[in-house]
């Protein structure tokens, strides 16, 4: 059996010059936790080109939806950003990554923080009912360069808000709070600097980190993920993973294309 499936583009839409999101057929066979990722791609010359991409689909939706950047000159998203309704795709069929609610402790308050497309496995919790279950509240918190690169969160944020099932879970506990640098716009500055100063929480209207209470997820740039491993170690939270769940945990299979 070959390590890829061949699945069917449905849709494409392109939200900005350097951003689109894309869905595909989805195997029945194919199985994951809402957070994680597959190596999906394209075969170029008769050989498959494949990166990791987490899905933006939740695990019960019928279809594979995917949220990528624009890499002139990258090897894949270069070909990619190109596909079209009835175009073939590869997707693996090992799923995997750390972004998933069990390797977290359990906690009363989930902070699920992005640059970017690190916005898409977030995508995926979001419309997981279990997460509504076990948390008391959902901080998501997307920090982007423009006001235009925010939107692909606030068109899902408005989707599942008038959700016939999610819609009553995602007004009573899910806190939507997008942000940009370069623009002026409602919430100005990167996530670091707006939890450090807690700014973010101030704004939200919740207290300010508590690792008792708290649990997180990162998924975004380098230098993002970065500065807040490190302010999180230094306050105490420790990092999660497979084997040993934490207050925190990072996804760095794919912060460059």
């Amino acid at each position: 059996m070959s390590a890829f499936q061949k699945e069917t583009v449905l849709s494409v839409k392109h939200w900005t010059e350097s951003l689109f999101s894309f869905t595909a057929t989805r195997d029945p066979g194919f199985r994951f936790q809402n957070g994680q990722f597959a190596m999906i791609g394209l075969e170029v010359d008769g050989r498959p080109l494949m990166r990791a991409y987490s899905m933006a689909s939740a695990n019960h939706e019928e279809n594979l939806e995917f949220f990528s950047i624009k890499v002139p000159d990258g090897p894949l998203t270069s070909r990619l950003q190109k596909i079209r309704e009835g175009d073939i795709i590869l997707v693996g069929r090992k799923p995997t990554g750390t972004l998933i609610t069990g390797n977290l402790i359990p906690g009363k308050r989930l902070l699920l923080l992005s640059t970017g497309t690190g916005l898409a496995p977030f995508a995926s919790l979001i419309k997981d009912p279990d997460v509504y279950e076990n948390y008391e509240t959902i901080v998501l918190a997307h920090g982007c360069r423009q006001v235009s690169e925010l939107a692909y969160g606030e068109h899902l944020v408005e989707g599942l808000r008038s959700h016939e099932f999610l819609g009553p879970l995602i007004r009573d506990k899910l806190i939507y709070y997008p942000t940009v640098t370069r623009e002026p716009f409602r919430n100005r500055g990167r996530i670091t600097d707006l939890i450090a100063s807690n700014q973010l929480f101030d704004d939200i209207g919740q207290p300010g980190l508590d690792r008792d209470t708290d649990r997180i997820m990162l998924c975004g740039s380098p230098a993002m993920l970065d500065e807040l491993h490190a302010m999180f170690a230094a306050r105490g939270f420790a990092e999660g993973n497979h084997s040993q769940p934490g207050h925190f945990v990072i996804e760095k299979a794919f912060v460059e294309r």
